[in-house]
C-alpha cells in the first residue's frame, strides 16, 4: 500500500447539492424510454406526487451507507425543504455517519484495492471504496455514552434519543449541515428500530455496564407504536424507501398494527423503493411493493420498483421533485410535537 494514514485521510466525499443541479428535463424524458430509466421516471413522479398531495405525510427510509457515499446533503435538502415529515433508518447513517460527521469528523474517498489487513493495523475502516478513522469513531462512540449518562434512567424510543442527540448537536456540532440537527430543529421524528446495530449500541454498552443498575435502555417496541401513533395522526402516507431491510419493513408494518388496534389507517397511498435486491431469494429488501400489497400494506396505485444503486438514484428522484416545486405550498407536520403532547397527557 505504501501510505500513511494521513495520506489515506486526505481526500474528503463531497455532499451532492441538488439545488444546484437541475435535470427535470431529463428525468421528464426518462418516463418515455424503457427498463430502469422509465422506472426512475416514473419514481421521481410519485414521489412529487406525494408532495403534491397536501393530505399525505412522507417518510423516508434509509438503509444502506448512504451518508459516507455523499448523500448527506440530499436528504438535509429534504428536511430544509419540508420534503419529509419522518424518517426511518438504520443505525449507520444516522448515528456512525451523519452524527459523525456533525462531530466534526469526515468521509474520505479510498479504493476497493487497498489492503484490509494493513487497514486493520492503521485504525481505518473501510466501506467499498470510503474510509473512515476507526479512532474518530470511537469518539462518536463514547458521545453516545456521555448523552446517556445525563439522561434521567430509564426506556426511551429511539426517536427520544435521537432527540436528545440533536439537542446535544444543537450546543456542541462542528458542522451543523447534519440530519441528526436539522430535524431536530424542524421537528421531524428519527426512528432507528435496530439502535444499537450501530455506534449508538457500543456508547450504550459502555453506558449500562457503568451504571448496571440505574441506566438508560431503548425499547424497540415504543418506537414501533410511536411510528404507529404516527401513521394513525397522519392517515394518508407515502413512503420513499432507500433499501430495504428493517426501516423498510418497519415502515410497512404500521398499517397492520394501527388496525389491530382497531383504528382507520388506510394503506400506504403511495410507494417507492430503491433497491439493487432481487425478489427471488424471497428476503425482504428486494420483495416488491405489489407483494406487500398482498400484507395489507402498500396500495398499488401509486408504487414503483427502481432496480438501482441507490448513490445514483436518489439524487435524481428527489432533485426532480425539489426542482418542480411542489414542496413550496407543503404545510410541515413537526410530528415530535405530536408525540411531546401525547406524553404530557400520559
Amino acid at each position: 500500500m505504501g501510505k500513511t494514514k494521513t495520506e489515506l485521510l486526505s481526500t474528503e466525499v463531497r455532499h451532492i447539492d441538488i439545488k444546484s443541479l437541475d435535470f427535470t428535463s431529463l428525468i421528464d424524458g426518462m418516463q418515455h424510454t424503457a427498463f430502469q430509466a422509465r422506472n426512475l421516471g416514473r419514481g421521481a413522479h410519485i414521489y412529487e406526487q406525494m408532495l403534491m398531495d397536501q393530505d399525505c405525510g412522507v417518510i423516508l427510509c434509509l438503509a444502506g451507507s448512504l451518508i459516507s457515499a455523499g448523500l448527506k446533503k440530499v436528504v438535509v435538502d429534504m428536511i430544509d425543504n419540508n420534503m419529509v415529515d419522518a424518517i426511518v433508518s438504520t443505525g449507520a447513517n444516522i448515528v456512525d455517519q451523519d452524527f459523525f460527521e456533525a462531530l466534526g469528523f469526515k468521509h474520505y474517498q479510498g479504493s476497493t484495492f487497498l489492503d484490509d489487513t494493513q487497514l486493520q493495523e492503521m485504525a481505518i475502516d473501510r466501506i467499498y471504496d470510503t474510509l473512515i478513522d476507526e479512532d474518530q469513531l470511537r469518539i462518536c462512540d463514547d458521545t453516545i455514552c456521555q448523552i446517556a449518562n445525563v439522561l434521567p434512567p430509564k426506556p426511551y424510543s429511539s426517536r427520544e434519543f435521537i432527540y436528545e442527540m440533536g439537542k446535544y448537536l444543537e450546543k456542541h456540532a462542528k458542522n451543523t449541515e447534519s440530519i441528526v440537527l436539522r430535524a431536530y430543529q424542524k421537528e421531524i421524528p428519527i426512528f432507528v428500530p435496530a439502535f444499537s446495530d450501530c455506534s449508538a449500541g457500543f456508547g450504550l454498552v459502555m453506558h449500562q455496564v457503568a451504571r448496571p443498575e440505574h441506566h438508560v435502555s431503548i425499547d424497540s417496541v415504543k418506537d414501533f407504536r410511536e411510528l404507529t401513533q404516527l401513521k394513525i395522526a397522519a392517515k394518508e402516507t407515502g413512503l420513499l424507501m432507500v433499501g430495504g431491510g428493517v426501516p423498510k419493513n418497519f415502515a410497512q408494518d404500521v398499517v397492520v398494527a394501527a388496525e389491530l388496534l382497531g383504528e382507520d389507517a388506510p394503506l400506504h397511498k403511495y410507494a417507492v423503493q430503491i433497491t439493487v435486491a432481487d425478489e427471488r431469494d424471497g428476503a425482504l429488501s428486494g420483495s416488491t411493493l405489489r407483494e406487500a400489497c398482498s400484507w395489507g400494506k402498500v396500495s398499488v396505485v401509486h408504487e414503483q420498483m427502481v432496480y438501482c444503486e441507490a448513490t445514483l438514484a436518489l439524487p435524481l428522484i428527489v432533485g426532480y421533485a425539489y426542482h418542480k416545486g411542489a414542496w413550496r405550498t407543503r404545510v410541515a407536520r413537526k410530528f415530535n410535537t405530536l408525540f411531546a403532547q401525547q406524553n404530557a397527557t400520559a
